[in-house]
């Protein structure tokens, strides 16, 4: 019953984030950048990229896991993590809200919302 309540929440994980993805992407947002952090679908932070004047880090734990996320102005990553795919560490640095980082064994999500309208570099 585990094994399948993980597998459900996992898909839908996934389909939250291609649906997040896919909305801003068809905004073609730009503008000044603002942090969302979400944990177990819950937002517990958010930062204003613009609005940072020198990089820090901070650590976030989830059931005896953890992920340091860093930040510098205008932009977002997860530097480390000790969950077993490291795919949240290996997607790097984030500026836009085009894809948004996704660290699922610890149900945490970055996702980078721009302020302002107009025209990106996708739609042309």
């Amino acid at each position: 019953m585990k094994t399948q309540k993980f597998w459900l929440f996992l898909v839908g994980s996934v389909l939250l984030v291609s649906a997040i993805a896919s909305v801003l992407v068809l905004r073609g947002r730009t503008g000044s950048s603002t942090a969302l952090i979400y944990q177990d679908g819950e937002c517990f932070r958010t930062i204003a990229l613009d609005d940072v004047d020198k990089p820090f880090s901070f650590t976030v734990a989830w059931e005896g896991g953890y992920n340091v996320i860093e930040v510098e102005r205008g932009r977002i990553r997860v530097a480390a993590a000790d969950c077993p795919d490291q795919v949240c560490v290996r997607q790097g640095w984030i500026s836009n809200s085009v894809v948004p980082v996704a660290c699922l064994p610890h149900r945490l999500v970055i996702q980078l919302e721009s302020a302002g309208g107009g025209v990106d570099g996708m739609t042309g």
